[in-house]
């Protein structure tokens, strides 16, 4: 057992999901407490979204976007994937004495450009300078309400036996771009980060359906931790063609050369979406016309069988476990 707090507790895999159940849910537990990627409140005729998110990205600028960008669309991303359209963001930062100023101008002047892209304002914040060496850079952390849709119930355990597992797009593209940005490797990829505001995708989806039963936005442990979640969450198993998952050739070229499954990649535009077999057809369609998921693809099906577990169907027509996600993923973005 655990007696110290390890950076495995906050890779978003086993480990956090034991912390966050063996501290901070045992604390913290009460009706609206909540698994999914933000809490749903009742506030007179309305439903709210609720949602808060801490970014350290390492390092804060890559290709594709940086630390101010990524707070933006991190938390719009949860809100989305509730149902909620978002509308209002609180921020703080966290400064390391002597971190320059322009780039602090920098981070927020994405924030706001972010921010406008999807229609959400800024509206209270608060700021803290700590001492050289005791935070690295700066850290950035976003609260976020929304307004729930009407006739909209999405949930990680709303995920049924025949259902269609999509996702909007190709996977791991952010996790490979922090890896480069790294260059610990020596590594030449021309890869950039998927990180985008997702409100107007899911919005795009409403209007075709409102039958969607899962919609989560795969960061952290990417779409095979998600998957695990969700499986576990709906006591479903999840079998998964691995032909289907589409995954850039750069990306698939970086997983290949240093043993890493594209599946545990950080993602941080890319929506897994679970839904009526029915509809399957028709949402990928709509996503491949958005701006921010032209790769959209079926990647699977949800089962009775093997629950809790996510399983993959693999080239030659074997089936094999998708090993389940480990304490310390790689590589680590946050």
């Amino acid at each position: 057992m655990d007696t110290v707090v390890t950076l495995a507790h906050g890779a978003g895999g086993a480990k956090t999901a034991a912390l966050i159940d063996s501290v901070f849910k045992a604390h913290f537990s009460n009706p609206e407490f909540t698994g999914d990627d933000a809490a749903i409140l009742s506030i007179g005729q309305e439903k709210l979204a609720f949602t808060t998110d801490g970014f350290i990205v390492s390092p804060p600028e890559f290709k594709g976007g940086n630390i101010g960008k990524l707070s933006i669309c991190g938390t719009v991303n949860d809100l989305a994937c509730m149902g909620a359209k978002p509308l209002y963001l609180s921020c703080a930062f966290v400064i390391e004495e002597g971190f320059p100023l322009a780039k602090v101008e920098t981070y927020a002047a994405a924030m706001a450009e972010t921010a406008a892209a999807a229609g959400v304002r800024i509206v209270a914040g608060d700021t803290k300078v700590a001492g050289k060496g005791q935070v690295d850079n700066l850290f950035i952390t976003t609260t976020g309400i929304g307004v729930v849709q009407d006739g909209i119930q999405t949930s990680g355990s709303l995920a049924k036996p025949g259902d269609a597992v999509i996702v909007s797009g190709d996977v791991g593209r952010h996790g490979c771009t922090i890896l480069l940005a790294r260059d610990k490797y020596g590594i030449n990829a021309e890869v950039d980060s998927d990180c985008a505001p997702l409100w107007q995708t899911v919005e795009s989806l409403f209007a075709v359906t409102k039958d969607l039963h899962v919609l989560r936005d795969a960061t952290r442990g990417g779409v095979g931790t998600v998957l695990y979640e969700i499986a576990g969450q709906s006591r479903v198993g999840i079998r998964l063609d691995g032909s289907a998952v589409p995954v850039a050739p750069a990306v698939r070229g970086v997983c290949g050369m240093l043993g890493l499954e594209p599946l545990y990649l950080a993602c941080e535009g890319r929506l897994v979406i679970i839904a009526p077999q029915e509809h399957a057809a028709t949402l990928v369609d709509v996503l491949r016309q958005g701006p921010y998921s032209q790769h959209a693809a079926v990647i699977g099906t949800v089962t009775a069988e093997f629950a809790g577990q996510v399983t993959v169907t693999t080239e030659i027509g074997a089936q094999t476990l998708l090993p389940p996600p480990g304490g310390e993923l790689l590589p680590r973005i946050c």
